[in-house]
């Protein structure tokens, strides 16, 4: 009583509704700085998102598809018919615990019907929508039916023998592969796009047969030339790739860069229409006619008088009525250059490596998958090998009592317990504990002369496969043979021609070099200093003069010009983008405007520092450069007969670019450096080149730590003695600035 008396009065007492309790550290802030509360919560996310979920694997899949395909594998489909595509979606949730409609989303781009993928993984029945229509929407998960394709054979090969490694699903009631032991390079094969946190991979597809022989050759030959076998990206949508051999070289070495497709079309003269039938990967029919709607209203285009979506069973179709004697090659070449009929596929082969994202040229993705594979083969092997080897051992514990079978069987029958039959048999025969196990085990109708012959005549045969698999392990030639091998087949069994083809020479007609009609009248463009463009009309610049900016940002070029004006924007990166103004939708001031790298296509890092307008590339450009120099270039250096957006070597990048302007005619300018000095140069004293990124000449010699802090046109300035600051040749340093035109200064700013 005493010990349960004490027990009940050290017994916590528990709060009672409404009662104060104290809580240790209740209330009190703690202050974190936000780069440390970013890498205890968000960095967890972000690689979360990179590695699970957003980026493929060496194997060609990411988590989701692996997952899906691993499932229905496990489910039969590979051989058996088709299920309902709401079971599979159903038992691939024991591994993706994301949703039944994330993962029948994933299903979906890979079923054949949808025609997203050059190879794709799942037998569809039912309607599964399609890749190139956003309209065409898929049937929900209880109407279709789906099973595993052939060629998914080559993605489980071997997969029961351990040639890939098995992990825990999320609830650990199960196992799923860390990846597929794929019998061909997948990661390039079907084109992947995946958006991580601050990161991103964009995978396009090569025809399955060129795969496997560029692979084959890259095994053989580490220095192989892959554009020899490699001919060009090939997209399931078929399309027309324009050939550039340095853009596709760059995207073979690097893993970025883009390739220009176009669509499919043809013309029938008895309708007087045309008719596309293929279009680029990047966009969709819907997309294609919201834009060639809106170039008709606008009055860009004006020889279309009728369209329409003829998509159906047989296949895309876009039919678009010409009006009475319109060129429809003319038109075609318009509509190539203003809509998504021709589009940039832009690569970046971001690839997940153990564990580790890297952006890989075609040549170091296929060695990579090579080293893979050949780890995949070896473990096959290995497998293969300790089965045979285990089997040759019972074997020869079995040929063991062929000597004397009634001495097994009076052994067995002398031996009063069970437990003595193992040890008894060990030593009587000098077998192992294993050996005497498997001969315990035989069936008493068994114990006969010819059974045990046929069983021990294994042993040579086992004997030879073992001796061929341990010179597999030993040979890397061996291994690499079973690969080309195992390549060669599936190219044979699942191989198929191009579906996009390759124009190698871009014919250039009268029409491209004809600009289109695009309705001109005054505008009023602002270029901002971090990249913003707009074009205001007069109208509506006098409703609202105040321009809406970035924080941070200001104008840094306002003309006045028309609608039809050429647009040319250096950037950083010595190159220039060139587009009309009217290629800009009109805007107002209260609106920041076009983010010029975006709408342009600017490479990653990339900004425009300069704008320059031209309706007929007269006059000229002038660069000074930090080491002094200044460059004087045509602006006709810079017209190009093809309809080409984007020029590289725009201007020198011997040394860092500080200043750049735009002349019609010879003009004077006053140079000021920070060590005070000031020099007045005419434009006419430097020479002109037409080379685009001629280093220039000798314009103001500066000393070490000098550098130039500002230029304006002289006529700005008024001083007591300009021809102070002149001379008669050039490189100069300038003179110092006297105290009476110190005050000019604030007009150099």
């Amino acid at each position: 009583m005493a010990k349960k008396k004490a027990a009940k009065e050290k017994a916590p007492v528990r709060p009672q509704l409404g009662d104060h309790v104290e809580i240790p550290g209740a209330g009190v802030v703690v202050e974190t700085g936000i780069t440390q509360t970013l890498e205890d919560n968000y960095m967890p996310y972000a690689m979360s998102v990179i590695v699970s979920r957003a980026l493929p694997e060496i194997d060609g899949f990411k988590p989701a598809h692996r997952k899906l395909l691993y499932t229905m594998y496990d489910m039969g489909l590979l051989k058996g018919g088709r299920t309902k595509s709401a079971n599979i979606v159903g038992a691939t949730m024991h591994l993706n615990p994301h949703g039944d409609g994330a993962i029948y989303e994933t299903m979906v781009r890979m079923a054949r019907s949808n025609e997203s993928l050059m190879v794709p993984f799942v037998d569809s029945k039912g309607n599964f929508g399609k890749a190139y229509s956003r309209d065409m929407a898929y049937a929900a998960h209880r109407y279709t039916e789906a099973k595993l394709e052939a060629v998914c054979e080559e993605l489980f090969r071997d997969i029961d023998k351990e040639t890939v490694d098995f992990v825990p699903n999320y609830d650990a009631t199960t196992t799923e592969p860390t990846l597929l032991p794929v019998t061909f390079p997948t990661i390039l094969a079907n084109n992947t796009l995946g958006i991580a946190v601050g990161m991103a991979s964009n995978i396009c597809s090569f025809n399955l047969g060129e795969l496997c022989d560029t692979t084959i050759e890259l095994m053989r030959d580490e220095a192989h030339d892959i554009k020899t076998t490699l001919a060009a990206p090939d997209f399931r949508g078929g399309g027309i790739l324009l050939y550039s051999e340095k853009d596709l070289e760059t995207i073979y070495e690097t893993g970025r860069g883009s390739v220009r497709v176009r669509a499919r079309w043809q013309y029938e003269q008895d309708g007087h229409r045309i008719e596309i039938t293929e279009l680029p990967p990047t966009t969709t029919i819907e997309a294609v006619m919201d834009k060639i709607t809106d170039l008709v209203k606008d009055g860009r285009v004006k020889e279309i008088n009728d369209m329409r979506d003829e998509t159906d069973l047989n296949g895309l179709r876009l039919t678009i009525d010409l009006k009475r004697g319109q060129d429809a090659e003319k038109l075609m070449v318009k509509l190539f250059r203003l809509t998504p009929l021709e589009d940039n596929f832009s690569a970046n082969f971001n690839i997940l490596v153990s564990g580790m994202p890297r952006v890989m040229g075609v040549r170091e993705i296929l060695l990579e998958w090579t080293a893979f594979r050949i780890e995949c083969v070896r473990r096959r092997v290995s497998y293969e090998l300790a089965g045979k080897q285990k089997r040759l051992h019972l074997m020869r514990g079995m040929a063991a009592i062929l000597l004397d079978i009634d001495k097994a069987v009076k052994i067995v029958r002398e031996t009063d317990a069970d437990a003595e039959v193992i040890p008894n048999l060990m030593i009587g025969f000098g077998i192992d504990q294993v050996q005497a196990e498997y001969v315990a085990e035989i069936r008493l109708r068994n114990l006969n002369r010819e059974y045990i012959l046929k069983r021990t005549e294994e042993i040579a045969g086992l004997e030879a496969d073992i001796a061929e698999l341990e010179a597999v392990l030993k040979s890397p030639a061996k291994v690499r043979r079973i690969i080309i091998d195992e390549l060669g087949q599936v190219k044979k069994k699942y191989g198929q021609t191009r579906k996009t083809e390759i124009l190698y020479e871009v014919e250039e007609t009268a029409a491209e070099l004809e600009e289109d009609t695009l309705p001109d009248y005054p505008v009023t463009v602002f270029f901002t200093r971090d990249g913003y463009f707009k074009k205001i009309t007069p109208a509506s610049l006098r409703m609202s003069s105040v321009q809406k900016l970035k924080d941070g940002d200001a104008v840094a070029a306002r003309a006045e010009t028309t609608n039809a004006t050429e647009a040319l924007f250096f950037t950083n990166q010595q190159q220039v983008y060139k587009c009309r103004v009217g290629d800009f939708e009109d805007s107002k001031a209260s609106v920041m405007g076009d983010y010029l790298p975006a709408s342009l296509g600017m490479d990653e890092g990339e900004t425009p520092v300069y704008m320059a307008l031209t309706n007929g590339y007269k006059g000229f450009v002038l660069f000074l450069f930090a080491n002094g120099k200044g460059a004087r270039v045509p602006l006709e250096s810079y017209a190009t007969k093809q309809n080409r957006k984007k020029l590289i070597n725009a201007y020198s990048d011997k040394a860092p670019l500080v200043w750049m302007g735009q002349f019609a005619e010879e003009t004077e300018l006053a140079i000021q450096t920070s060590a005070g000095r000031m020099l007045m140069v005419s434009t006419a004293q430097i020479p002109q080149k037409t080379t685009k990124n001629t280093a220039g000449v000798n314009v103001i010699t500066l000393k070490k730590g000098q550098q130039i802090t500002t230029v304006v046109n002289a006529d700005t300035l008024e001083l007591k003695d300009p021809h102070r600051y002149r001379v008669r040749s050039l490189p100069a340093m300038g003179a110092l600035l006297r105290a009476e035109d110190v005050s000019e200064q604030t007009a150099l700013q």
